[in-house]
């Protein structure tokens, strides 16, 4: 048996296919962060008030500035209450301008917010519930769609429908039904992208090309921030990085290995064949008669900073990280970059508990 090293070195271990490859691999990467962090722009605390439009009955002519100093009581900084007004009552216009109103309750109708990014009232009394959209991608991401059910470019497919689906969601229930199966087709197809990115490649060139197409995960991040900032829609946003990836699915290749394995040799063989007439390579004649053998990851809204720069920031972090990896990959090797990664990690996060609490004093650029 012929190991699939040689094949790759008789075809072109890293010539203009494989770099199509890493390309058309990349991009999905670049457009996979609004599939797993979209719940961060519908949970963050949004400004807004409740809806008092009830005093409008009794006065339609009321101002804006007049109908919130009658309705919303204020906050110990000043600022109008965000999750709390006053119990509608059923008084003349004068009388309340005399009086005042004392009782409050929460919002009995609902928020008005500022800018329509926010549609689900994940606020005050159900704030718990963005955590739930969160909960429910990471439990989809568990329940990996898993390739001997369907394989990457179907689940691609899968990606890119659902997340556009999510988009037209008419309430809260429905999005974390979509979400669940987004992340599902998230996990495996990361997991399988990354393994297709390098099989291709030999390796000499395999830690760059695979480092490479993860880094683009934190480009995308620097792009979603500014997106989402800019569309100030989210289903918009999820409806433009969703078609992206219908630009490059048809660009992602098969898996020779995984034809081989299964006895699919004909279709594999025409694989190769396609990929040695790319590269420029002749193929060896008895190439038909070769075998071979079988041959990867987000609650930045409590940061105190504006959701749209943590996540620009958090992005472009990852690209000296993958940088650093691929050095570290040549110089010592996988095992020992992994564990010492691991170590210093979770170093880092127990050296958060000794942190003090309590609010960090912020630039606020407007």
């Amino acid at each position: 048996m012929t190991d699939f090293g040689e094949i790759l070195g008789t075809i072109g271990e890293f010539g203009l296919f494989q770099k199509v490859v890493v390309l058309a691999l990349a991009f999905p990467h670049f457009l996979l962060p609004v599939f797993l962090c979209s719940f961060l722009f519908i949970q963050s605390d949004p400004e807004r008030h409740c809806n008092t439009d009830w005093i409008l009955r009794a006065d339609p002519n009321l101002t804006t500035d007049e109908q919130l100093n009658l309705t919303l009581p204020r906050e110990e900084d000043g600022t109008f209450s965000r999750c709390r007004m006053f119990v509608p009552v059923d008084r003349d216009i004068g009388s309340i301008r005399e009086y005042g109103l004392n009782e409050t309750s929460g919002c009995q109708s609902g928020w008005v917010y500022y800018n329509t990014l926010y549609e689900f009232d994940l606020v005050c009394d159900n704030s718990y519930m963005a955590a739930v959209a969160q909960t429910v991608i990471m439990t989809g991401l568990l329940a990996v769609i898993r390739k001997r059910y369907i394989r990457l470019f179907a689940k691609s497919v899968l990606l890119m429908v659902f997340a556009s689906v999510a988009g037209v969601s008419p309430n809260f229930y429905v999005y974390i039904v979509l979400q669940f199966i987004v992340g599902a087709a998230l996990g495996g197809y990361r997991m399988n992208s990354t393994v297709l990115a390098t099989e291709w490649i030999g390796v000499k060139k395999r830690s760059f090309a695979s480092c490479v197409s993860q880094m683009f995960g934190g480009l995308g991040q620097c792009a979603m921030a500014g997106l989402v900032y800019a569309v100030r829609d989210w289903r918009t946003a999820q409806y433009v990085i969703s078609g992206g990836q219908a630009f490059v699915i048809l660009w992602i290749p098969e898996s020779a290995r995984w034809l081989l394995g299964n006895g699919r040799n004909e279709e594999a063989m025409k694989l190769i064949r396609r990929v040695a007439a790319i590269n420029k390579k002749k193929l060896p004649e008895n190439l038909p008669n070769m075998a071979s053998y079988f041959c990867l990851v987000l609650n930045v809204g409590k940061f105190g900073l504006s959701i749209f720069l943590v996540q620009f920031l958090f992005g472009i972090s990852e690209i000296p990280a993958h940088l650093l990896c691929m050095w570290a990959l040549e110089l010592v090797g996988r095992k020992k970059s992994l564990i010492s990664t691991l170590l210093a990690g979770g170093l880092f996060c127990l050296l958060t508990l000794v942190l003090p609490q309590g609010e960090v004093p912020v630039l606020h650029i407007q």
